[in-house]
């Protein structure tokens, strides 16, 4: 069987689609009578390891992102390609691509809904726009054969939208690359944190959907005992002396690192399709505070960490308070545990791979492992 996908979310900072990407490409090559392509911008036509780049213009102060703005390049690569299914992971022209290639071959096509569009253009233009944004999605995700959501609220969102075969598929977490055995007790000396403070971390970009400064003021509250590790781009630059930043996008060894040496998670985000962060903290074996918004109450549940009211850094300091009340390296290693059970990146495959022949037609055994 030969899987292609597609997207324009590729880029070298990019976050979750890009990690999920990666790990599914590396995964369905070591599978036998499995070929994967995989379809993405760049500034040049290049093919490498089954990675085809096809030329986009970069978006300005983008981050490296491009925005494809010709159908054809695309659906001339997926011509030559003729996969078996195709999966597309952005609602833009990419999408239209594979729309237009599936008249052409005759093969199903998935529309992974990664993100929250309406949301998005909501934070950034307002509400007036929202219901055409509503209708355009409801309108292109009902072409799809099937479509995939990281987690039951976005799931629901399509529905509710009057999108039908919807299915959750969470994404997952690499065990090696994310792992207590990356703790480094050496880190706080090399950063000139205080050895004795409990050590808070939260990573992602620094973009306004984070609530940065209910985590800056939660720090405010909890005082000196208490530091927190802010790493990515965008971060702010203002913060209490009980904050460092690293003001960069981190590769994942590094950030595993990080990580692992950390004593716990901080989360204020209150509209994450997903939180893929989240399961990098469970997999290096600390716990979770997050905000009882979005996804996060599909993941942190109380053998993993705890919830609180979103947007209330009081309510986010008490519950870092009782978190580490209550036997914090526990709670990590329960959360090592449920990774590792539910979250693996070969079972997020496995799983796909029954949505794949299930749309193909074909029924062989999934492997155990992949």
């Amino acid at each position: 069987m030969h899987i292609a996908d597609i997207t324009m979310f590729y880029a070298p900072a990019s976050g979750g689609v890009r990690t999920y990407l990666d790990a599914k490409h590396r995964r369905l090559s070591r599978l036998p009578d499995t070929r994967h392509s995989l379809l993405v911008p760049g500034s040049n036509r290049t093919e490498h390891d089954g990675i085809y780049q096809v030329p986009s213009p970069a978006l300005p102060f983008g981050g490296g992102f491009r925005f494809p703005i010709r159908l054809a390049p695309w659906c001339n690569i997926l011509q030559e390609l003729q996969p078996d299914l195709i999966e597309v992971g952005d609602p833009y022209l990419t999408a239209w691509a594979a729309l237009d290639a599936r008249r052409q071959l005759d093969v199903p096509v998935i529309g992974f809904y990664h993100s929250d569009l309406p949301l998005l253009v909501r934070n950034r233009m307002g509400k007036w726009l929202t219901p055409n944004v509503e209708a355009y999605v409801s309108r292109l995700y009902r072409h799809f054969d099937r479509v995939l959501a990281p987690s039951q609220i976005m799931a629901n969102k399509l529905i509710g939208l009057g999108v039908d075969n919807v299915f959750v598929q969470p994404l997952g977490v690499d065990l090696q690359t994310f792992s207590p055995q990356h703790r480094d007790p050496d880190l706080r000396a090399e950063l000139q944190i205080d050895p004795d403070a409990h050590l808070l971390i939260f990573a992602g970009r620094g973009s306004k959907e984070k609530n940065l400064p209910v985590l800056l003021d939660c720090m405010r509250d909890l005082g000196d005992a208490w530091h927190l590790l802010l790493v990515g781009s965008q971060m702010p630059t203002l913060v209490p002396d009980n904050v460092t930043v690293i003001d960069d996008f981190c590769p994942a060894t590094q950030l595993a690192r990080l990580m692992a040496s950390a004593d716990a998670l901080v989360h204020a985000g209150d509209q994450e399709t997903f939180g893929l962060v989240i399961l990098e903290a469970m997999a290096s074996g600390i716990p979770v505070v997050a905000v009882d918004a979005g996804a996060f109450r599909e993941i942190v549940h109380d053998e993993v960490g705890l919830l609180c009211q979103p947007n209330n850094p009081k309510a986010m300091a008490n519950a870092v308070r009782e978190l580490f009340a209550n036997h914090p390296a526990q709670l990590g290693r329960q959360a090592r545990q449920r990774a590792e059970l539910h979250y693996s990146w070969d079972r997020v495959v496995q799983d796909l791979l029954v949505h794949y022949h299930a749309l193909t037609g074909t029924h062989q055994a999934v492997p155990a492992h992949v």
